[in-house]
């Protein structure tokens, strides 16, 4: 009877957190609903708020996968198994959110530890297992609001725990028992951080110089998986898509560029062993008479292993600078466990060669400029900008290929970010993507230019350049870290509060022993 009733207060808990992480899912593109955000965290909490510890085991599970089920579905491409999987792996991390998150609750200054245990939590879904992914941070959904001109100053962790902490704020207003004053600082605290980051005006001016740059998304013919058979016709899309500019440059009815974008992809074929890819490539460049950044697999280092690469080709000495990608994706792009896993998962022989990951920045100076080159999805890991910036990148380039993801939502969470990584550091951002979506973000993370999917697009930029660094650079990943042991000391706390209460409860007397009885007065 007692299972029956705990379970019968449970179950509304876990139907709350459903709902909460459902509705923090559409905060994100395509929905494209930020503030969301600030009713998802109060629900959340409030399921949360005086349940045990394993009761918060099961409320964090159903928000975690609630919110990963909306935010990425766009992984049921790949197949409906892998979807929940990959939704059932990271609503994990915000199940152990859950268990602390209940005794945390209970501590004096809770709105402090809260939000920084929830940065916490993102740290660790960035981490692991297999290098991380990083695709549920709050920051992504503020692209478009001012409070995102936060992350130039305290980057993409501390914007995420501003965002939380606007929830949390809601929630000290809402919750009962929160004493007055609490009530009046949570409203004023959070009143603060919506409109005051209004105030502030991003630049996007560059230091004085700057380049022209074409961004060339040749398109891929095809939609979804099968368009990986067709890797040729991909090159000759870009091909052909650059000796069209030349013609237009020629014709005086557009500018020279200094440099050419291809994007991730843009030839499958290795161009240092495949004479007729090479040719393709040497072709387009020498028409241009300019570098062409070329995305291309490459073969190696190993046997049956290959690389995500760009390529400078210059029109003079051929190909040059090399960058290959740090982050390849698991199951995508290689997989874990290869040997254990083929035998029974025939599906994943459709990944082919192992990517192996490259080492180093993609620092890339070319003619006197020097380019952040990131490759697709490594873009939402921190370190790789951070190298790339530190590395003295005056521009940001990102290559990428999202064809087996057009129309289903991941192109745009993909272009969000891109946007927010421009507020973070400062620097334009140019996007180079075979079937969509590229474009041109200004420091500021505005839009110049953005294409549509699943068609051919040129298009000429005057990039700034920008030497200078905004603050979120400059710390680094310093906010991140003190944010995450902020969060990780208000957990040891609620532990050590936790033990000491149940040390002050006096134990029950033994079975059969005799309570001492009331001396009555004669």
């Amino acid at each position: 009877m007692d299972r029956v009733k705990a379970l019968g207060r449970l179950l509304p808990r876990v139907a709350v957190a459903v709902v909460a992480g459902a509705l923090l899912g559409f905060a994100f593109e395509p929905h494209d609903h930020p503030w969301l955000t600030i009713v998802a965290v109060p629900l959340f909490l409030a399921a949360l708020n005086g349940s045990s510890m394993k009761a918060g085991f099961l409320i964090g599970a159903g928000f975690g996968i609630a919110y990963y089920s909306v935010l990425v579905p766009w992984l049921s491409v790949i197949g409906g198994d892998a979807a929940i999987a990959l939704a059932i792996l990271e609503g994990l991390f915000y199940a152990v959110f859950g268990v602390f998150a209940t005794q945390v609750l209970k501590l004096r200054l809770w709105p402090v530890w809260i939000p920084a245990l929830w940065v916490a939590t993102e740290f660790a879904t960035a981490s692991v297992p297999f290098g991380g992914f990083p695709w549920g941070k709050l920051a992504w959904a503020f692209a478009d609001v001012a409070l995102g001109s936060l992350a130039a100053y305290i980057g993409i962790a501390g914007l995420s725990f501003v965002v939380a902490f606007i929830g949390v704020c809601v929630y000290a207003v809402l919750r009962r028992g929160t004493v007055l004053r609490m009530r009046a600082v949570a409203v004023v605290a959070g009143l603060a951080l919506v409109f005051g980051p209004m105030l502030i005006q991003l630049s996007t001016a560059g230091d004085g110089k700057q380049i022209r740059a074409a961004i060339v998304q040749g398109n891929v013919p095809g939609k979804g998986l099968e368009f990986l058979g067709r890797a040729r016709t991909v090159t000759r899309n870009h091909l052909q898509a650059t000796l069209d500019l030349q013609k237009q440059v020629e014709a005086g009815t557009e500018a020279k560029p200094d440099v050419v974008i291809w994007p991730e992809n843009s030839t499958d074929i290795d161009p240092y062993k495949d004479a007729e890819t090479r040719a393709d490539i040497e072709e387009a460049v020498k028409a241009v008479g300019v570098p062409i950044l070329v995305g291309a697999v490459t073969q190696g280092p190993g046997v049956n292993e290959r690389q995500t690469t760009g390529i400078v080709w210059d029109p003079s000495t051929g190909p040059g600078q090399r960058y290959a990608k740090r982050h390849p994706v698991p199951f995508g792009e290689y997989i874990p466990f290869r040997d254990q896993l083929l035998p029974y998962i025939k599906r994943l022989e459709m990944v082919g060669a192992q990517t192996v990951p490259g080492v180093g920045p993609g620092v890339m100076p070319i003619r006197g400029v020097t380019y952040g080159d990131v490759i697709c999805f490594e873009l939402a890991y921190d370190n790789v900008i951070q190298d790339v910036v530190n590395g003295g990148a005056q521009v940001l380039v990102v290559q990428t290929n999202n064809a087996t993801y057009g129309g289903t939502g991941q192109p745009e969470q993909q272009f969000a970010i891109t946007r927010m990584r421009a507020i973070e550091t400062g620097r334009t951002v140019l996007i180079a993507s075979t079937s969509g979506i590229s474009g041109v973000i200004r420091p500021d993370g505005s839009v110049e230019h953005k294409t549509g999917q699943f068609v051919r697009d040129v298009y000429v930029a005057d990039v700034p350049l920008r030497d200078g660094r905004t603050l979120a650079t400059i710390l680094g990943g310093w906010p991140q870290w003190i944010l995450t042991g902020l969060g990780l000391l208000g957990l040891v706390l609620a532990l050590v509060e936790r033990r000491r209460g149940k040390a002050a409860v006096p134990p029950p007397p033994a079975a059969g022993s005799e309570q001492p009885r009331e001396k009555v007065p004669a």
